[in-house]
């Protein structure tokens, strides 16, 4: 089986906000058994148009476990937090 990614451009719209949140999200993901490969950080364009902001990537065993985490009631507050304070994107992706 694939290990499952969420990855994530983030724009942060209320920085106390999503602090909490940041604080908090990680025992989430930790108890679906993803780990966090990217959080943050200065991404440095090589090539193209497109502008990321804040890039996260998680890692969970499949695609299947991600969305699991993602819809969880546990992960539902936090997520309802995250869209308060930021904007963005998010993907699943398979990887090899």
């Amino acid at each position: 089986m694939a290990a499952g990614y969420m990855i994530g451009n983030i724009t942060i719209t209320d920085p106390e906000t999503f602090a909490e949140y940041g604080k908090r999200v990680p025992e989430t993901v930790a108890a679906f058994g993803g780990t966090y490969v990217v959080r943050g950080g200065t991404p440095e364009k090589i090539e193209g148009d497109y502008e990321p902001k804040r890039i996260v990537v998680l890692q969970f065993e499949s695609v299947e476990k991600a969305k699991e985490w993602y819809n969880s009631e546990m992960y539902a507050p936090l997520k309802e937090m995250r869209m308060k304070a930021s904007s963005g994107d998010l993907y699943f992706v398979e990887g090899v």
